[in-house]
């Protein structure tokens, strides 16, 4: 049961940062750079991003005595598509204007990279047990 819940979880959090992705690209193709979801960048990653960020793990302690390798499978997927935004957040960050306003793009984006290696680390640890 608790392999279920967590799989259903993880799998919440990937369709959720799937549709956040699909949403920024749309915005990088758009006349006025926003995307089909119609709240600006900070709502959008506390509403799709955190969220993603938290049920792998969530998934992870509730089924941590359990073997799934599809579970360890997803949960490394999820944190490979969170690697994959915290890069394409630095890599489109105009340094310039950011260096202007006193932000660090690259200190501010490290918690998300950082999150994402330790759903992948979990990932391997799930699948290790299995």
């Amino acid at each position: 049961m608790a392999i279920t819940i967590a799989l259903i979880i993880t799998g919440i959090a990937v369709g959720l940062l799937v549709l956040y992705g699909a949403d920024i690209v749309v915005g990088f193709n758009s006349d006025n750079g926003e995307g089909f979801i119609p709240f600006d960048h900070k709502t959008r990653g506390m509403g799709l991003g955190l969220p993603a960020m938290i049920l792998p793990i969530i998934a992870y302690v509730i089924s941590r005595k359990e073997p799934s390798k599809g579970l360890g499978i997803l949960i490394i997927i999820a944190g490979i598509l969170i690697i994959i935004g915290g890069a394409v957040v630095i890599g489109n960050a105009d340094m310039a204007a950011a260096a202007e306003s006193g932000r660090n793009v690259v200190s501010e984006t490290m918690p998300i990279v950082v999150a994402g290696v330790i759903q992948i680390g979990l990932g391997i640890l799930k699948i290790k047990k299995s």
